[in-house]
C-alpha cells in the first residue's frame, strides 16, 4: 500500500467527516451523505474485491447507525437532521459509519490484530469526534458525562469489532492483492 493512497483515505475520509457534521449543523443534512458517496464510489473503484468491500461497508454502516440509534433512544445524543423514524439516528450518521468503513482496510488496517490497541483508541477517538460534532452543532450532548462514558464504551468495542470485520471478509486474499 502506498503512502499516498493511505493520505488520501485519510483525507477523504476527513472531508467526508466535515460535510456531514458541517452539513447537518447548517441544515443541510444531504452534504453528509453526498461526500460519502463521493468517497465510496472512489474506494470502490480501487479496492482488490469491490463486492467483499462494499459488504464491510454496508455491513459497519449499519452497526454503527444502531449503536446511533440506540443513542437516541436512550435519550443520550439529538442530532440534527431527518431521521427516517422516531429513534432512529438520521440518515447522514449512516452515511458517515459508511465513510469511516472505507478506513478499515487502508488507514486503519494498522489496527488489525491489534484489539488491545483498538480497545483504547476507540475509547478515546469516539467520545472526541462527537464532542467535535456538537461544538460544530451536529448534535446535542443531552447529558454530556452520560453520553460521553456511553461513546468511549462503545467505541471501545466498536473499533475492534469492526477492524475484526474488515479483517474477516478480506481473510483470503493474499496481501500483495490488496489495493483496497
Amino acid at each position: 500500500m502506498t503512502t499516498t493512497r493511505l493520505v488520501v483515505n485519510v483525507a477523504a475520509f476527513q472531508a467526508a467527516w466535515f460535510g456531514a457534521i458541517g452539513g447537518a449543523a447548517a441544515g443541510r443534512a444531504w452534504l453528509g451523505p453526498a461526500a460519502a458517496a463521493l468517497l465510496v464510489a472512489g474506494h470502490l473503484c480501487v479496492a482488490a474485491r469491490p463486492a467483499r468491500e462494499l459488504a464491510i461497508l454496508l455491513l459497519v454502516g449499519l452497526v454503527g447507525s444502531a449503536w446511533d440509534s440506540l443513542l437516541v433512544v436512550l435519550g443520550l445524543i439529538e442530532y440534527r437532521g431527518a431521521a427516517p423514524a422516531s429513534g432512529v439516528a438520521p440518515y447522514w450518521i449512516a452515511s458517515l459509519w459508511i465513510a469511516f468503513a472505507t478506513t478499515l482496510n487502508v488507514s486503519l488496517r494498522w489496527l488489525r490484530g491489534r484489539r488491545w490497541l483498538a480497545l483504547p483508541l476507540g475509547a478515546v477517538a469516539g467520545p472526541c469526534a462527537y464532542a467535535a460534532g456538537e461544538s460544530l452543532g451536529a448534535l446535542r450532548l443531552l447529558d454530556p458525562p452520560a453520553a460521553l462514558l456511553a461513546q468511549s464504551v462503545g467505541f471501545a468495542v466498536l473499533l475492534p469489532l469492526s477492524t475484526w470485520l474488515a479483517a474477516r471478509c478480506t481473510a483470503d486474499e493474499p496481501a500483495e492483492s490488496r489495493r483496497a
